[in-house]
């Protein structure tokens, strides 16, 4: 069974007002760094929802996938993308950005991953979504929506043409 938890209109209030307030909590230089495919379209999303307001702010990409801590388990052959930062880390406040934030392996992987470009000022984390049921003591600084599920669901956004909006659908 499929329920929606967050609509179009509710997306793009949540980016408006993230945005907001990363410009508002952050110093500059600051870059965000999506967490390859879920994070990737939230922070292009948030980077054009920041240039809106009048700051531009360099965008980059991690692939976690050589990063997990699960990697040792994982099927053989892992779908390694690219990892892409065009700006300089080191000294920066870089916003890592995560759809949804589940048990927080990924970020604690992307973070190992992104330490790999420099050494920030400080890393900061900004979530669309936060289902909760953590396994890592992380937390995000910037939340679109915090939301109550069971172990059983598994929270997912889609973003497939002009359809976007999260979703929670029972395990089965």
């Amino acid at each position: 069974m499929k329920r929606a938890l967050f609509s179009s209109d509710e997306i793009d209030r949540a980016i408006a007002r993230i945005a907001l307030e990363i410009l508002e909590r952050t110093r500059a230089p600051r870059g965000l760094v999506g967490i390859r495919r879920g994070g990737g379209p939230v922070a292009e999303l948030l980077a054009e929802a920041m240039s809106k307001a009048g700051a531009t702010t360099p965008l980059g990409t991690v692939d976690i996938a050589l990063y997990r801590d699960d990697a040792a388990s994982a099927p053989p052959d892992p779908k390694i993308g690219p990892s892409r930062i065009d700006f300089q880390v080191d000294g920066a406040d870089v916003i890592l950005v995560d759809d949804v934030l589940q048990t927080a392996r990924t970020v604690r992987a992307a973070i190992d991953a992104l330490l790999d470009w420099g050494r920030p000022r400080r890393i900061w984390l900004a979530s669309l979504l936060d289902r909760g049921g953590r396994e890592l003591p992380i937390a995000p600084d910037f939340v679109g929506r915090a939301i109550e599920v069971s172990p059983s669901e598994r929270v997912a956004l889609i973003w497939t043409g002009t359809e976007r909006g999260a979703w929670a659908e029972t395990k089965g």
